[in-house]
């Protein structure tokens, strides 16, 4: 049995933690020994706990912190680690550093453009670092590989592709009316949700100038979205949202622990993201069997076939988003449509275990 170290930066819930955690939980336990290494308590401690994993926290505070680095190195050597899986950027250049120190093969993953800002402190240095010491770069599509790979040092050589997978019959729900329940809407309300934390790429403000184009024309109209929001960013949206009247149109839901049940109260899915690395949340929504607009934000030109599967509309363009739901609203067939060839190509291609056995690959290539 070999024994991988999986770390990531971040303790809070998201695509990227998601992903994380579905890796650890579902690689098989008769062939993998799992030993997993977090920075702090939080949603992804909490959700390792539940599935019947018990992290270990390692704080790393600080620009650099040696001893962390340190801690890691020794506890690699203790627990005879055989490779180390590592998530977002801190934690690739910790581990591509530890992967020097210990010999080992280390499989470094980014999951979105975001997590590389172009501000980025002694950026040349980190990703030297990730050259040197990772074995194996993954990027979760190909528009985020050649962008990291046009902005960064990083080797293309190295660097692959591996599509985030999801366990897509957990999606296939009955239609729920619970969030209808919750704000007494009539059966003949359209509900379109979005689904992802309150962050500047995700382009909420886009949603609400959208919502507000279609107020007058299409007067039972709902928006619901689900994600972590707190700071100043939720507070300009809320304000903007009173700004452009749509306190009683518009509701942020804050986080929820179960995007099955969310979606299962949908009647159309939309993204309106300015950069995505992938995006987990589209392919629940078309695994939920729900017709989907995105836009061509990165990710999703990946994983919609404009007018096939899919809507994908310009990234930033509150116009385009509300004419694609005027004209999926009003034409039921093409909905329809969209939501069975969504349905199954999620299914076919971006089923939980391709992914794995995307990463089983490279793992047992390099354990060899």
């Amino acid at each position: 049995m070999k024994t991988i170290l999986h770390i990531i930066d971040t303790t809070g819930p998201g695509g990227a933690e998601t992903v994380f955690i579905d890796i650890i939980t579902h690689l098989p336990k008769d062939k993998y020994r799992s030993i997993v290494i977090i920075r702090g308590k939080g949603w992804v401690y909490e959700e390792l706990c539940r599935r019947g994993v018990k992290p270990l926290i390692l704080d790393a505070k600080g620009s650099f912190n040696w001893r962390y680095l340190k801690s890691l190195v020794g506890l690699i050597w203790r627990e005879k680690v055989d490779l180390i899986q590592s998530h977002l950027l801190g934690s690739n250049v910790y581990c591509s550093l530890a992967g020097l120190i210990t010999r080992k093969p280390v499989v470094a993953t980014f999951h979105g453009a975001v997590d590389v800002g172009e501000k980025e402190r002694l950026k040349g240095l980190k990703f030297g670092a990730i050259n040197l010491g990772a074995s194996s770069i993954i990027a979760v599509s190909d528009s985020l590989k050649r962008n990291i790979v046009e902005r960064t040092p990083l080797k293309n050589s190295k660097t692959c592709v591996i599509y985030n997978g999801i366990n897509t019959t957990d999606f296939r729900r009955p239609h729920s009316a619970a969030i209808r329940r919750q704000f007494g809407w009539a059966d003949s309300d359209i509900i379109i949700g979005s689904l992802g934390n309150i962050r500047k790429a995700k382009a909420y403000d886009v949603l609400l100038q959208a919502a507000a184009l279609l107020k007058e024309r299409i007067g039972n109209l709902r928006f619901v979205i689900a994600g972590q929001g707190k700071g100043r960013l939720y507070d300009e949206l809320l304000r903007f949202r009173d700004e452009l009247e749509l306190g009683e149109i518009v509701h942020f839901l804050g986080f929820n622990d179960d995007p099955a049940e969310f979606l299962s109260n949908l009647d159309l899915f939309l993204l309106s993201s300015t950069s995505e690395g992938f995006s987990i949340a589209t392919i629940q929504a078309m695994a939920a069997g729900l017709p989907v607009i995105a836009t061509r934000s990165g990710g999703p030109e990946e994983i919609i076939s404009h007018k096939e599967n899919g809507w994908l509309v310009e990234a930033g363009s509150a116009a385009e988003i509300a004419c694609a739901i005027d004209r999926l609203i009003m034409d039921t067939v093409l909905r329809n449509t969209l939501s069975i060839k969504g349905q199954e190509h999620a299914k076919q291609s971006f089923d939980i275990q391709a992914m794995l056995d995307g990463y089983q690959n490279i793992y047992d290539r390099l354990m060899q």
